[in-house]
């Protein structure tokens, strides 16, 4: 199909480019920016007069409940919302129901991802086998089913010397291994250690569970990183998900300076609010990692400003509405997301003095740059726009203003901490190899 789409303007982070422009389309992919040959003739035209056409946004923590956990959402609704919320990829992590650390169950879910026609799947394996942190995964079978790296989710690795072999073993092949960092015995508690927290009862997480991990980590992390590049091995890279904590991001700021092959995310929850937002024992703010201070938050906010974090994202973790409705400390931690990561991002940008082009590039070519060579063919065409280029685009009004409207996300989750909130920028159509995945009525020609 061929798709002229006019009057926009073209902001790509990637390449820098800020104009008003077309863009011709044809077998899923972009063939002309600005002039368009006259012999171009589509089958249809999208008039985007007023709206930014941005690259397709890249969310690296998108939770899709599939398989296992169809109670919660459905692969179907998760994808149909990312789309709605211009994410053209994604990433999947492995804690699945079962856990993804066998190739067929990889397959399969690929394959019903690539039925949908809508955003790109990118899974992660698990590091160890039922991500029990004892025995590592056959990663090279799992590579070769799609998988882009291999995490533990939520799951801390007790073993330092099961981390380390698998930093090793990762170093071997180039791969990437993400995880979160938090201690196993500091990080049980639901609500970030505090005067809130001990005020309200809740058993407290202290900035120490992720400092702990992460000394550990890049302490580890030296020793693999010196002797793979001794050996002329590929070496491993580490991507940190969801820092939480100034101190945390002290430690991944000095770690970059030194040359580690690190790179770290936040997300969308934490970039906002604090433990404060949890008022009356609001377990719409039961979340992971937990809200912490107001000095944390905003150390945050300057860490993505100045590039020590490097991608944001929504952290989007659809959460049945039983186990939600519950006291504090017993509710499910997560919160739908997936949908709101362009308003967040914009507002983050809005409230800091800081330009449109900055919040698209933790959106697309920040988490492109994580992502990297896993992507394979797709390595120059996920996260920015270029000629020959995948046609992975969002259309978006940045004047738009909405307020979130939790029976309105198409999102079987329907429990968000922004429930009523004012969000600035709204999608009006997102493309997908050169496919319309998703449209509301402003940006039919």
């Amino acid at each position: 199909m061929k798709i002229l789409i006019q009057n926009g303007r073209v902001m790509d982070p990637a390449s820098g480019r800020d104009e008003l422009a077309d863009i011709a389309i044809a077998a899923g992919r972009i063939i002309a920016i600005g002039k368009i040959a006259p012999d171009f003739h589509p089958n249809r035209s999208i008039d985007a007069s007023g709206l930014v056409v941005a690259p397709g946004l890249v969310d690296l923590a998108v939770r899709l409940r599939e398989p296992g956990q169809e109670h919660a959402a459905m692969l179907e609704s998760e994808m149909a919302a990312a789309v709605a919320g211009g994410v053209t990829s994604l990433v999947c992590p492995p804690d699945t129901d079962p856990v993804l650390d066998e190739p067929g169950l990889v397959d399969m879910l690929k394959f019903r991802a690539e039925k949908l026609h809508q955003s790109r799947v990118f899974p992660l394996g698990a590091l160890t086998r039922g991500l029990k942190g004892e025995v590592l995964t056959e990663m090279a079978e799992l590579t070769e089913s799609g998988c882009i790296g291999f995490g533990q989710a939520e799951v801390p690795i007790v073993n330092a010397q099961v981390l380390q072999r698998a930093l090793q073993y990762a170093a071997t092949f180039g791969y990437t291994v993400w995880l979160r960092p938090q201690d196993f015995w500091l990080g049980k508690g639901v609500a970030a250690s505090g005067p809130l927290a001990t005020r309200m009862g809740l058993a407290g997480v202290p900035a120490a569970a992720e400092t702990i991990a992460l000394h550990t980590l890049f302490e580890l992390l030296r020793g693999v990183h010196k002797s793979s590049q001794s050996a002329g091995e590929k070496g491993v890279h580490v991507h940190l998900c969801r820092i939480s904590s100034a101190a945390g991001l002290d430690l991944v700021r000095q770690a970059k300076a030194e040359g580690l092959p690190v790179s770290c995310d936040v997300s969308v929850h934490n970039l906002h609010l604090t433990d404060v937002d949890i008022g009356f024992y609001d377990s719409r703010m039961r979340l992971q990692p937990p809200l912490r201070q107001q000095r944390d938050r905003e150390a945050l906010r300057a860490g993505l400003a100045d590039g020590t974090i490097d991608a944001l994202v929504s952290d989007h973790n659809p959460v049945d509405a039983d186990a939600k409705v519950l006291p504090f400390a017993e509710a499910e931690p997560g919160a739908t997301a997936v949908e709101l990561l362009l308003g967040l991002a914009a507002k983050w940008a809005q409230q800091d003095g800081l330009g449109l082009m900055q919040a698209l590039a933790v959106l697309t070519s920040g988490p492109q740059a994580v992502l990297g060579s896993a992507l394979g063919t797709l390595q120059h065409s996920v996260g920015q726009i270029s000629v020959g280029g995948a046609a992975d685009l969002c259309l978006f009004d940045p004047n738009a203003s909405w307020a979130v409207e939790p029976a309105a996300l198409r999102s079987q989750g329907k429990h968000t901490p922004f429930e009523g909130h004012e969000m600035p920028a709204r999608v009006r159509a997102t493309l997908v190899a050169g496919q319309v995945a998703y449209e509301a009525a402003r940006a039919a020609a």
